[in-house]
């Protein structure tokens, strides 16, 4: 039977481990994960998954290995593992600004590694996450990851030079949306109803209008003007947004998103 081992015990762990025990994809007994202290583990234990304070462990007991530690902690923990890291290993990071080529680097010569970016939904199955791979990546490793993440949610590979933008839109857009949520309901609750029926009123509104785009029948934009009747409530609310520079604000959030990425993957190429 397939296992996971995890490097790393915080919040994107817990959040690939709930959704896999949601999709029932792997049991908790399969799972390993290590982290420098006892109180690092105690969700996941909680949850079934056996912990360890001994990295090495973890690649002693799983060839399937997520890096799931923060980036600028990355090439200790490869090195580190390095000496026991063999053929049958392949190693998926999460970390964000760390590129394919630098773990590669860092382990011996043959080395299977794929780079994935999830995001928080993946923790209730509703999750987006794109991939990409390393030379010596097998088709049965990536129908391996695939069949992980696709329990998650959506997962598609694609090439490296997205991985970045990947992460600004996809990584990082669920806080996005949170705010959306929660400045929609402080205008609910302006305009008098309570809070908690302008939060799930917003939430729901946003989960509704995501599934329609998804149906790819209509482009977004198309779907906003649906909602436009002319000299009506709608457009003198998307003029507000306009005027308050709301598309501008979203595409710079992604830019800063994706060039922090990209600096840090900078960062430890400079410090290889």
């Amino acid at each position: 039977m397939s296992s996971i081992g995890f490097l790393g015990a915080g919040k994107v762990v817990e959040t690939i481990v709930r959704g896999l025990l949601l999709a029932e994809a792997l049991p908790a007994f399969q799972m390993q994960a290590s982290a420098p202290t006892e109180r690092n583990l105690k969700i996941l234990q909680e949850l079934g998954v056996q912990g360890t304070n001994n990295n090495k462990e973890i690649i002693a007991n799983h060839q399937t290995v997520f890096v799931s530690v923060k980036p600028n902690m990355v090439s200790t923990v490869l090195k580190e593992i390095s000496p026991v890291v063999t053929p049958n290993h392949m190693l998926v990071s999460l970390a964000a600004g760390i590129s394919v080529g630098f773990i590669e680097s860092k382990l011996p010569v043959g080395t299977r590694v794929i780079r994935a970016m999830p995001n928080t939904p993946c923790g209730i199955g509703q999750g987006a996450t794109m991939y990409t791979s390393g030379s010596a990546v097998k088709p049965e490793d990536k129908a391996l990851i695939e069949k992980y993440f696709n329990s998650l949610g959506y997962c598609m590979e694609g090439d490296e030079t997205m991985i970045d933008a990947v992460m600004a839109v996809s990584g990082s857009g669920p806080a996005y949306a949170y705010i959306a949520i929660d400045a929609l309901a402080d205008g609910g609750v302006k305009m008098g109803l309570p809070r908690d029926i302008a939060i799930k009123l917003a939430a729901q509104t946003l989960l509704g209008s995501a599934k329609l785009v998804l149906q790819g029948r209509k482009h977004p934009s198309e779907l906003k003007d649906d909602v436009c009747s002319p000299g009506g409530t709608t457009i003198d609310a998307i003029h507000e947004l306009e005027r308050g520079g709301f598309r501008k604000c979203l595409i710079e959030a992604v830019e800063a998103a994706c060039l922090k990425a990209k600096k840090l993957n900078t960062m430890n190429a400079e410090n290889k």
